[in-house]
């Protein structure tokens, strides 16, 4: 008994061809189909005496009349669509099938057929060209009408040819019922058997595997399935497992490069590409429903000496630093990039001029008290020079501008400050040299 049950389940675990599966079950199905045909070859060849007069006249005349029907019917519906269509080329393609249709050798050949199909075709034609009015619906209402019942004729026509053949052939067929009955149980039986075959092999494995994929789309872990008995099903398998692992990576990769394309690698803000286009696109908002925005140019004060007196490594954690601080300090909606060496962008949506230069203060005071500690009961004071400008208006170039202006004269005016572009300066040039301001051009600035 142990042996039988190890040899049944090694058999149920085997992988097996497809085609040769297949095949085999096509073959044990061929052969019980020949079978079943010569057990009903007696009753069959009285039916073929009855069934030959109604293939060759009664048959012919019925699909004639069925398929007129369907054409006139088509008519309508093709009609239907010139009205209905919403683009003139949707009209007008419906247009052209009404006139194949009307001119179709088996429409032409009823008499009543092409003169309604004619008059359908003239009528259709000239709603197009005049236009499409209630008027003209109204006709057409009435022409559709005209169809349906000529349809329905040829169908009630063609069903009346079918019936004296028919009931000279159930008195025949009512012989061969109890057979009959018995051999469609069997044929059912059978291909109950066989589709459920189809169904657990290949029909069920394939709807798991559709269920993988469609898992792995909506980036999730596809569900383990057990192994299919099919050996290609099973090499699909190992094929999705191997799509599984690729897409994992390359979903990795994508957002690595993502980051490294959008952000900068030190501080983790977004770097100067991305955020000039973010705010080309707030700013159009902001243009087209005339809401307040204002741009910011921010840049730490003497950083150079920060390098040159501690060493870059620590003019990195300065810039971390800060760049830590403009994310607790500033609101969800509001953008900054590190525009370049030490020098920050900002933008402030649904921000008034003043609301921003309120909010700059906040970020000065807070970068001012934030001290950077170099251990050993050292630590190194912050602060940022900062300048604002109304973007409402105009390019985000010459916001960026004008805010660079106003950052300039911030840092001529003594540092840790913030200006409003269009704010005279007080300060005069000997007095900002005097403090050892950085007086070089804005573009020329955050390289250093």
């Amino acid at each position: 008994m142990s042996d039988w049950r190890t040899s049944l389940r090694h058999w149920t675990q085997r992988s097996w061809p497809a085609g040769k599966a297949l095949a085999l079950l096509g073959a044990l199905f061929g052969l019980a189909f020949v079978a079943q045909i010569v057990w009903l070859a007696s009753d069959q060849r009285q039916v073929l005496a009855s069934s030959a007069r109604l293939l060759n006249n009664t048959v012919p005349s019925t699909l004639e009349q069925f398929r007129l029907a369907r054409n006139i019917e088509q008519l309508r519906l093709d009609g239907e669509r010139v009205f209905s269509g919403r683009t003139p080329v949707a009209r007008q393609q419906a247009l052209f099938i009404v006139s194949l249709l009307s001119s179709h050798p088996a429409m032409l050949a009823d008499r009543r057929t092409a003169t309604l199909a004619s008059e359908v075709e003239s009528f259709l034609v000239l709603a197009a060209r005049e236009g499409m009015t209630e008027q003209r619906y109204a006709e057409w209402e009435t022409l559709s009408n005209r169809l349906s019942l000529l349809a329905d004729d040829f169908s009630i026509e063609g069903a009346n040819l079918a019936t004296d053949d028919l009931q000279l052939m159930s008195a025949t067929m009512l012989r061969s019922q109890f057979k009959l009955a018995l051999v469609l149980a069997l044929v059912a039986v059978f291909v109950g058997g066989f589709l459920f075959l189809i169904h657990r092999h290949l029909i069920r494995p394939l709807q798991k595997m559709d269920e993988a994929l469609c898992e792995l789309r909506s980036g999730h872990a596809p569900t383990p399935f057990a192994s299919a008995s099919m050996t290609e099903i099973r090499a699909l398998e190992g094929a999705i497992g191997q799509l599984r692992d690729v897409m994992h990576e390359n979903q990795q990769a994508r957002q690595e490069l993502h980051v490294q394309a959008t952000t900068d690698s030190l501080t983790g803000m977004f770097n100067r590409r991305h955020f000039m286009a973010l705010a080309e696109e707030e700013l159009k908002r902001a243009h087209r429903y005339a809401r307040p925005i204002c741009v910011g140019m921010a840049d730490m004060d003497h950083f150079k000496d920060i390098n040159d007196r501690h060493g870059h490594a620590v003019g990195d954690r300065v810039l971390k630093s800060l760049a830590e601080l403009f994310g607790d300090t500033l609101r969800q909606s509001d953008w900054v990039c590190r525009y370049g060496g030490e020098e920050f962008a900002f933008l402030f949506t649904e921000t008034t001029l003043e609301e921003a230069h309120r909010l700059a203060e906040r970020l000065c005071q807070r970068t001012a008290d934030n001290c950077i500690d170099l251990g050993e009961d050292n630590s190194l004071p912050v602060t940022l020079s900062l300048g604002l400008a109304d973007a409402s208006g105009g390019s985000l170039e010459a916001a960026l501008k004008r805010a660079d202006a106003a950052l300039y004269q911030a840092k001529k005016q003594g540092r840790n400050r913030v200006v409003t572009a269009g704010e005279a300066t007080t300060t005069p040039p000997e007095a900002a040299q005097e403090n050892g301001d950085d007086l070089e051009p804005a573009e020329e600035r955050w390289l250093i």
